[in-house]
């Protein structure tokens, strides 16, 4: 799998620099370097890259405002380069792969790199099932429908996040959705549970709930959403309802609406 990159920085050295270190990387085939954010616009939508490693500060756009630029298109996948820690918060906010300090050190930009094959492989495995589907459709309807009823699920499961950005008291939490218990809403925010760690993330319910594997999480309750693979115990309860009780101890009312998660475990 190649990956094509694009390379945005104002400063010539800066370029040579990186372009230098991703020679390591065989799969990295850089196919063109722009020293502005207007080239980088124009580039970016002729070229349609899979990456590009786009600087912060430049004259005129900035990095952020090419990102901005892009929004009427499929964007590529972005990794923010820059001499100023303080941007690394808007970097993860403009959903960045990752965010890259100058001069940028050969090891962390090779965990940048895997991150980066590994967002490709998800997204990429889901558009060949879905092209699967379209000639399944076409030439072979009953096979077509014996996917759509979950023949495609381990694919398909690819799409969903394993790590979730979370901005909370100034700092940025990389969370692995394996540890996430449980997740209560408070209007626009979520309270997420990781047994040892309460953090806040500023996004709806029904946003959350996309992101998350179904198979996995589900809703339990109008407000909160539960890792089924953490329930180690159901205690019914009276009119219909039930309490299940997660691997941290805590203890969670499913209403009657959705009493259907518990026949899943009920065998």
């Amino acid at each position: 799998m190649t990956i094509r990159t694009i390379l945005v920085d104002d400063e010539p050295l800066a370029i040579q620099g990186l372009e230098l270190r991703l020679q390591a990387h065989d799969d990295i085939e850089i196919i063109e370097k722009c020293s502005n954010g207007r080239e980088a616009i124009r580039a970016i939508k002729t070229h349609k890259p899979d990456l590009v490693f786009l600087d912060i500060q430049m004259p005129g756009f900035d990095g952020f405002s090419v990102v901005q630029g892009l929004m009427e298109v499929e964007p590529p996948l972005f990794v923010f380069v820059t001499a100023y820690s303080d941007h690394a918060l808007r970097a993860f906010e403009a959903q960045a792969v990752d965010y890259l300090m100058k001069p940028v050190e050969e090891s962390r930009l090779a965990d940048t790199i895997e991150r980066v094959r590994q967002r490709l492989s998800e997204k990429r495995g889901v558009e060949e099932v879905e092209k699967l589907k379209e000639v399944l459709a076409e030439h072979a309807p009953e096979a077509a429908a014996d996917m759509a009823d979950g023949g495609g699920d381990a694919v398909s499961a690819n799409r969903f996040e394993k790590l979730i950005n979370i901005k909370d008291r100034g700092q940025i939490f990389r969370v692995d959705v394996d540890t996430i218990e449980r997740i209560d809403a408070a209007g626009d925010y979520m309270c997420i549970y990781t047994g040892d760690n309460t953090l806040i993330l500023r996004e709806t319910m029904k946003d959350l709930e996309k992101r998350l594997d179904p198979r996995r999480f589900q809703r339990v309750h109008r407000s909160t959403i539960v890792n089924l693979d953490l329930v180690k115990q159901v205690k019914p309860h009276t009119n219909g309802e039930c309490f299940l009780v997660l691997d941290s101890g805590a203890s969670v009312k499913v209403s009657r609406s959705y009493r259907d998660v518990v026949a899943r475990f009920v065998h």
